[in-house]
């Protein structure tokens, strides 16, 4: 009878394992499926470079932060949620993508300090603290700072810690163009990563939804949009460099270095301002942007800045939906420009995808966020 007994038990895991295997047999080609619906082939960049997805179960996706034990943390906007995403070990795909965080309001900007998550939440910076340990109970998130603008209009704010470890934060204008309160508008501040020692940073910065610092000279460049309703072709988009705290952009008084606004511009001059390092082209919403960290692309990408071009809403002509290589020289001075990837946006104006952030892994590729498929790309590089 114990004979019996045993085998009939046997047989029922042999059952249950092997209803296991087939379910996750079965669930394989779904996943691949899902990562594989997004027309990824349309997609052209350098030879030997290659594109996947990472995952298409991120709605919203936008910026994007790195844990130090691996973990990927997205912010969203509209969706008002951040995610937490689980690598693969080859970092080929998503293991698991979970929320974290949610019923924020427009939660774009995330960024890691010993340990805590620190989410951008337009008026407020909240956090939250151990994050890596506690996915599945992450918590309610804690207030940092809650003394920002609460306007909605760019309300979004980009987030990231500088090399002296405090926090910065873009501030954009409440309008397409106007007037504002210069040390609450227009701007990027910092403060410590407790919510003290607020400071201006830069000043007349429309609306930067995308910065980091050089490696070697540790100064932040920034991604700056520019106004609407001068037309197709101006004003351009601005990539700059900061080199002096309150350091002034031009903005609302002039636009990409030369263009005098029509309503603000006899107040001062174009000359009174800093002028952007390159113009990226009108409309084509120039956000995220990183220098290139890793050591897997051919040695003359280490060292570029890599661009998101979010692409235009307000244009005749479709413009943008791309990411953009930008060449510095030995004096750190913008060498060229270069298309790096593109076909999100097709030959008949139709969209299906829309870059917004980028990271380097340490393995050297490098993601791509995109909030209109929901997506996160992993582009590598194979010597061809």
């Amino acid at each position: 009878m114990r004979v019996a007994v045993r085998i009939i038990h046997l047989v029922k895991h042999v059952r249950r394992v092997g209803l296991f295997f087939g379910a996750a047999l079965a669930m394989a080609p779904c996943l691949a499926a899902a990562r594989d619906a997004l027309p990824i082939e349309r997609l052209v960049l350098p030879p030997g470079f290659h594109v996947e997805v990472l995952s298409d179960r991120v709605p919203g996706a936008r910026g994007m932060t790195l844990g130090p034990k691996g973990t990927l943390f997205v912010g969203s906007r509209a969706q008002g949620v951040v995610y937490a995403i689980t690598l693969d070990p080859s970092r080929a795909y998503a293991a698991r993508v979970q929320t974290v965080a949610s019923g924020l309001n427009m939660p774009v900007g995330v960024a890691l300090r010993n340990g805590a998550l620190y989410i951008s939440a337009v008026s407020r910076i909240v956090k939250l603290d151990n994050i890596e340990s506690r996915l599945d109970n992450p918590g309610k998130p804690i207030v940092v700072y809650d003394k920002l603008p609460g306007e909605s209009h760019h309300g979004w704010r980009y987030i990231a810690f500088g090399p002296d470890q405090r926090l910065y934060v873009g501030v954009g204008a409440p309008c397409n163009v106007c007037k504002r309160d210069g040390d609450r508008f227009a701007m990027i501040g910092s403060m410590k990563p407790d919510g003290t020692d607020w400071q201006v940073v830069a000043r007349g910065v429309r609306n930067t939804v995308g910065f980091d610092w050089q490696p070697r000279t540790r100064t932040l460049w920034f991604t700056d949009n520019g106004r609407d309703q001068l037309g197709d072709d101006v004003p351009d988009d601005e990539l700059n460099r900061l080199t002096r705290i309150g350091e002034h952009f031009g903005f609302p008084y002039c636009h990409a270095g030369d263009i005098a606004d029509p309503e603000y511009g006899r107040e001062k001059r174009c000359a009174d301002f800093t002028p952007p390092m390159a113009k990226l082209g009108a409309h084509v919403a120039a956000l995220g942007m990183r220098f290139y960290t890793g050591k897997q692309f051919p040695k003359d990408y280490r060292g570029s800045l890599f661009i998101a071009e979010h692409g235009s809403w307000n244009r005749s002509r479709k413009v943008g939906y791309r990411v953009v290589r930008v060449v510095l020289d030995a004096k750190g001075n913008v060498a060229r420009q270069e298309i790096f990837a593109q076909g999100w946006l097709g030959d008949d104006a139709s969209v299906w995808g829309r870059p917004v952030d980028l990271l380097t892994l340490p393995d050297g590729s490098l993601l791509i966020s995109d909030d209109e498929a929901g997506a996160i790309y992993r582009i590598t590089y194979r010597k061809p």
